[in-house]
């Protein structure tokens, strides 16, 4: 044998033996049935998922906070007058056009005004023209917060203390 025949046979060997055992493999894979085991572990996962999906939404309902109930009575008397829930008027600053276009953006409550971004409420101004510009809404939803947690008394006092908004 001479230097070339044994190099050819160095490159077939490898390579039929590389062609048996795909071939070999594909046979053994093709005759065994895993569809079964397809189904079984598919009807696994999607109990996995809903127990997941389960687990998700009761820890969304044990972090959800209940509702901070409104005492009109209290905050009747710390302000002299009667307060009427989520009455967005009540935080300095305003009135009932203000109002009426906070609510047209959405936001109705208290509670909504506290969670507003102050850049929001200043592009809801925006959206009344010039005359509302003037409005410094910076300090609204610190008032909304202390108004839907009950803070009645730090209420008064920070409205007090600002000259009703105007420091």
């Amino acid at each position: 044998m001479d230097f070339s025949t044994m190099n050819i046979w160095c490159l077939l060997i490898p390579l039929l033996v590389g062609i048996l055992c795909a071939f070999f493999g594909y046979l053994i894979g093709k005759g065994k049935d895993n569809s079964k085991e397809i189904q079984a572990l598919q009807a696994s996962n999607a109990k996995l998922k809903s127990d997941l999906n389960d687990c998700n939404n009761k820890l969304k309902e044990a972090h959800t906070p209940a509702p901070i109930p409104f005492d009109a009575a209290k905050a009747k008397a710390v302000f002299g007058k009667t307060i009427k829930q989520d009455d967005l008027k009540l935080v300095e600053g305003i009135g009932p056009k203000i109002m009426q276009m906070f609510q047209d953006a959405g936001i109705k409550t208290w509670k909504d005004l506290s969670e507003t971004p102050v850049a929001r409420c200043k592009e809801i101004l925006e959206t009344g023209g010039e005359r509302y510009k003037v409005h410094d809404p910076a300090s609204w939803p610190m008032q909304a917060k202390m108004a839907y947690e009950g803070k009645w008394k730090e209420l008064f006092k920070w409205q007090e203390e600002h000259d009703h908004g105007k420091l």
